[in-house]
């Protein structure tokens, strides 16, 4: 198409140079540098179409998707920001209920020691006063043992000294007699 326009121009372009001869010094420049206005009219018409076509086409739409890309990189540094003062607002916030949980496990550690230890006291007076018990009851029962053996012994005692008293003396005592030696003899132990 562009050879079109050329074609139909060239004839005009001999016409102009014609009626150039004549000028001056823009002529001469004209000529010497080759400059033909039909030719740099068709190539600013040109670059104009294609200009405007690249704009329209290419220009545009690029423009637009780095405006898109723009705003949305300016929305995704904005939610970045967004979520690192969210994120420093949940570190506190996980510090401070750290901080409370450290908080509460040490008190509960504390009343754990202190029901251990008051346990552990309780216990060890419940197993005393058991203790203390046992060796009372123990006591009273040896004393009782003593008591019995005391009894038992002084019985065998004053039966063995009846025994013997009966065969020294050669005969036969009476139940009185008898009652009368073993008290005797009952006194006589219990006193020693």
């Amino acid at each position: 198409m562009l050879s079109f326009i050329l074609a139909a121009a060239t004839p005009t372009v001999e016409a102009h140079s014609a009626h150039a001869a004549e000028g001056g010094l823009v002529h001469d420049l004209v000529e010497k540098f080759g400059i033909d206005a039909v030719n740099i009219g068709m190539q600013l018409a040109s670059f104009t179409i294609l200009a405007v076509v690249l704009y329209k086409f290419a220009i545009k739409p690029i423009l637009a998707t780095m405006d898109e890309r723009t705003g949305k990189i300016e929305a995704g540094l904005k939610f970045a920001e967004d979520m690192k003062a969210q994120l420093a607002a949940a570190q506190q916030e996980n510090a401070a209920l750290i901080k409370a949980a450290q908080v509460e496990a040490n008190k509960i550690i504390e009343e754990a020691r202190r029901t251990a230890k008051d346990f552990s006291d309780k216990s060890q007076k419940e197993a005393t006063e058991r203790a203390n018990g046992l060796i009372t009851k123990a006591q009273q029962a040896i004393e009782l043992e003593h008591k019995k053996m005391l009894a038992d012994a002084r019985g065998e005692i004053a039966r063995l000294v009846v025994t013997t008293t009966e065969r020294v003396l050669a005969k036969k005592l009476t139940d009185a007699d008898r009652a009368s030696y073993n008290e005797t003899a009952a006194r006589e132990l219990a006193s020693v």
